[in-house]
């Protein structure tokens, strides 16, 4: 799989801090819950993310997470790298040692075209489009009529 279960929580807890106006901060407990990251695995993501300076990290009773940068600054790849996601790294698909242009197994030319248009995707898309397609965010259903 390219991408593994950190990457696709990473990749979850920023689309979360994108949803949120600029400079509002969401608790990790909040951002656990809205993500379904155990909270425990979701602050280590977060302090790499921190590292990255993708996020700020603010700690006390008004304290949580909030991005570093405006939405359009972050792309999915920064996410992925400030993670140190191993998902674009160049494993052949057959687990060979040796696969290359010049020694591919049956798959090589296919991963390697899907790879590249999976990077230029993350390369391109930023955290601004996650919160455009998302506006006005979804209403709850408790299964209430208001009327």
């Amino acid at each position: 799989m390219l991408l593994n279960q950190t990457d696709l929580y990473a990749v979850r807890a920023m689309a979360q801090l994108a949803l949120q106006e600029p400079g509002a901060r969401v608790s990790s407990r909040d951002l656990s819950e809205a993500t379904g990251v155990p909270n425990h695995y979701l602050n280590k993501i977060m302090r790499k993310l921190v590292e990255g300076e993708l996020v700020y990290s603010q700690k006390g009773h008004h304290g949580g997470f909030s991005l570093a940068k405006s939405h359009g600054d972050i792309t999915l790849f920064e996410v992925l790298e400030a993670i140190k996601s191993p998902g674009f790294s160049e494993f052949c698909v057959f687990g060979w040692k040796q696969c290359s242009g010049q020694n591919p197994c049956p798959l090589h030319v296919s991963w390697v075209s899907f790879r590249d248009c999976f990077l230029e995707w993350a390369k391109t898309t930023t955290l601004q489009e996650i919160y455009d397609h998302n506006l006005p965010l979804p209403v709850k259903d408790d299964g209430h009529d208001p009327t």
